[in-house]
């Protein structure tokens, strides 16, 4: 299974985020390990990540959260679809990163 982890200020925003991805991929008859933390855990939660996405509202630590976690895929989620909760374009995107 799939490891990706979300990260924002404090977490909780995108935890509402994370149950709407996960309700997709159920319709979608796939199956992820999908979780949201403060970008200020991104070592702990991110290092057995096979994805780490940022809220747009944290995007500046993109280069540093890269530069902590070395090798992992790490990108920023489009402020379109995290404003709108568009968790069908974000899960997309992340098929679409992980290669499935």
């Amino acid at each position: 299974m799939k490891k990706i982890v979300l990260l924002c200020s404090e977490g909780m925003s995108t935890g509402i985020l994370v149950n709407k991805i996960l309700d997709c991929a159920k319709k979608c008859g796939k199956e992820y390990d999908i979780s949201a933390h403060a970008v200020t855990e991104a070592s702990i939660y991110g290092a057995d990540a096979d994805l780490i996405l940022l809220g747009p509202q944290v995007r500046f630590n993109l280069t540093r959260v890269k530069d902590e976690l070395p090798g992992k895929i790490v990108d920023v989620i489009d402020m379109r679809d995290y404003g709108t909760m568009n968790a069908d374009g974000i899960l997309k995107k992340i098929q679409g990163m992980i290669g499935e």
